[in-house]
């Protein structure tokens, strides 16, 4: 586990950052937009739990946000060599398949969809929602980076299976709380 003795360097003032290696990049570099938006989604997912969400979804949103840090992590990481030097966990299979025994498990409660549903209804929901919609985005950012650099393919993977898991939670909190899913009208 990193110490952190002090929060401010001053390192970073001229727009520059250190990866996980202290390599200095600029703080737009795609690898830290990447690893950066895997932090925001962690985030929203730290308020949707901080609102209140059903006990089950309690249970399984904090493996998930461990997970994201591993995915940072990795992501802080270039090289396979650092990684391994610095012990650096990452995201395996069995996380991916973690999430789709979730989806299923969740999916199961809540039923097939029967029309695009809009983001909203409980408060928690549509905090998942929100959730989503950045992990959609950390994983195009992603997509990005790999055309570039050479990437652990299990974070695609993680991060695509984890907005649908978002999704499904976001129903499940609405089914739990007793909310009608808000729909989409196709002729509104």
């Amino acid at each position: 586990m990193p110490r952190l003795t002090k929060i401010y360097t001053r390192t970073g003032d001229e727009g520059t950052t250190a990866l996980g290696t202290r390599t200095r990049v600029p703080k737009n570099h795609p690898r830290v937009e990447s690893y950066g938006t895997v932090d925001e989604l962690n985030s929203a997912i730290g308020v949707a739990l901080a609102g209140g969400l059903a006990p089950r979804l309690t249970e399984m949103l904090p493996t998930i946000q461990n997970t994201l840090f591993h995915l940072g992590s990795d992501l802080a990481f270039p090289t396979e060599e650092e990684k391994k030097e610095y012990a650096v966990p990452r995201v395996e299979e069995r996380h991916v398949s973690q999430l789709e025994g979730w989806i299923d498990e969740l999916n199961a409660v809540v039923g097939p969809l029967e029309n695009f549903t809009l983001p909203g209804g409980a408060p928690g929901a549509a905090a998942l929602h929100l959730a989503r919609t950045i992990c959609r985005r950390a994983e195009r950012i992603l997509v990005g980076l790999a055309q570039s650099e050479p990437l652990n393919p299990h974070n695609q993977a993680y991060l695509n299976r984890l907005s649908d898991f978002l999704f499904v939670a976001a129903r499940y909190e609405n089914h739990h709380r007793g909310i009608p899913e808000p729909l989409w009208d196709t002729r509104a």
